[in-house]
């Protein structure tokens, strides 16, 4: 599904944000990225949502080679790729229901696309009850579910989780785990950079190291170990 090869990103000529990266992410895989803040765990992120763009290398996702993407291919690629931010970033004047479907309508989904697809999705998410709310009316954990509808709205093939929980009390953060399991579980590759040691070491799934730029360790069934 994913593939880095010999990838890196330079922001300037003392700035490395990845320094030869080269990663395998197999379909339907869960991977928690880990490293120090500045260790390049949102930059890889980025590359894969085309926000950024490599310097060196090749990026593959599903037989695609995204690493010079052009500009009107970008819309495409991110109806495949769901990304979670830890600010959740939600329209204030708009219910869990119009910003599930403004992302839908940005994407030029027909309306009754949108009004059939849009209950169900916060049906997965156990947001159906708050469908007519405002974000200002509702928790940090229940907010970062409607960025995780949100997200979902195109059914994509992978799901990038940034920092999820980096705003959520321990309670949240385990049900908003939860939740990407469970969109793992239904076929949706998930990657989820984090600093949080306790929820890496609960999943016992596989944890990719990254230190400096460069990818240092890469276990099943791993640990949180910096």
């Amino acid at each position: 599904m994913i593939s880095f090869t010999n990838v890196s990103k330079v922001y300037g000529p003392e700035s490395a944000a990845l320094d030869e990266v080269s990663l395998e992410i197999p379909t339907g895989d869960f991977v928690s990225i880990v490293g120090q803040s500045g260790a390049g765990k949102s930059t890889l992120l980025k590359l894969l949502s085309a926000e950024e763009a490599a310097s060196t290398g090749e990026i593959i996702i599903d037989g695609w080679d995204i690493t010079n993407i052009r500009r009107w291919q970008i819309p495409h690629l991110r109806r495949q790729i769901g990304v979670v931010f830890q600010d959740f970033k939600l329209l204030q004047k708009r219910t869990v229901l119009e910003n599930v479907a403004f992302a839908m309508e940005v994407g030029g989904a027909p309306t009754k696309e949108i009004r059939d697809t849009v209950p169900h999705i916060l049906k997965l998410v156990n947001l159906l009850d708050k469908a007519e709310s405002y974000p200002t009316e509702m928790s940090g954990g229940e907010k970062q579910r409607v960025a995780i509808a949100r997200a979902l709205a195109y059914k994509p093939q992978i799901l990038l989780a940034d920092e999820p929980t980096g705003n959520l009390d321990a309670l949240h953060s385990w049900d908003i785990v939860q939740l990407l399991i469970k969109i793992n579980k239904l076929g949706t590759t998930v990657l989820l950079a984090t600093h949080n040691d306790d929820i890496v070491n609960a999943l016992k799934k596989r944890v990719v190291t990254i230190s400096q730029g460069k990818v240092v360790s890469d276990q099943q069934d791993g640990t949180y170990k910096l």
